[in-house]
């Protein structure tokens, strides 16, 4: 892949209004998506993220209730991301983390424990993390990372995408514990993404030059 590749597609890829219902996003390329996902990085590599992939009509219809700004983007999308974050299991010393570092990281004990007195210092002494809702606002900023990796994996296969928060996030987590089985005092909703192939051309692209954005010391 040339640069003028990655320069292309940060340049194609727009926020996709409205999808063509005739096209969609081939199973593979939309695996790949995901795994942009899985593969992107988090805090001290500890995942806070979940993503339910949400395919059918019917519970598309019912996310469109509180989303204002995503109901075109939901019912035209080829698929669609709700991504999740955990939220007091982001805490230092939860089980969920132990988990990670243990399970998934493949820790020792004296590893874990040196990482989680570390990762105790970083939430209390360097973000004061105390606060239930600054830990959930820190945790869902790791989401955002996956979720411009997934948009520019979708972006460099030629696939189009929109972000979408434009919508009322305590109606879409009742809906998520009423239909979608999700245990909302353990997660709540950050963000959607909808991904297919645009319907109309975009407007040409704006953006303030690089030397108005950068400072170099």
């Amino acid at each position: 892949m040339y640069k003028s590749d990655i320069l292309n597609a940060f340049n194609v890829r727009h926020a996709c209004m409205e999808f063509d219902t005739s096209k969609k996003v081939a199973e593979d390329d939309f695996d790949l998506i995901l795994e942009a996902a899985r593969l992107s990085p988090s805090a001290f590599g500890f995942e806070p993220w979940k993503f339910l992939v949400v395919q059918q009509k019917a519970l598309r219809e019912l996310l469109k209730e509180g989303a204002w700004g995503g109901t075109l983007k939901i019912e035209t999308a080829s698929h669609l991301v709700v991504t999740l974050c955990r939220k007091d299991e982001m805490r230092a010393g939860s089980p969920y983390l132990r988990y990670m570092m243990r399970d998934i990281q493949g820790m020792s004990e004296v590893q874990a424990m040196l990482t989680e007195s570390l990762f105790t210092e970083f939430q209390t002494r360097d973000l004061d993390l105390s606060d239930d809702r600054a830990l959930f606002d820190w945790a869902s900023k790791q989401c955002y990372i996956a979720l411009g990796n997934m948009m520019t994996a979708a972006a460099l296969m030629g696939i189009d995408s929109c972000a979408i928060e434009a919508f009322n996030h305590k109606t879409t987590d009742g809906i998520l514990a009423a239909h979608f089985g999700v245990d909302t005092a353990r997660m709540g909703v950050v963000h959607m993404v909808a991904f297919g192939y645009r319907r109309y051309q975009p407007q040409p692209k704006t953006r303030k030059p690089l030397s108005e954005i950068v400072e170099v010391f």
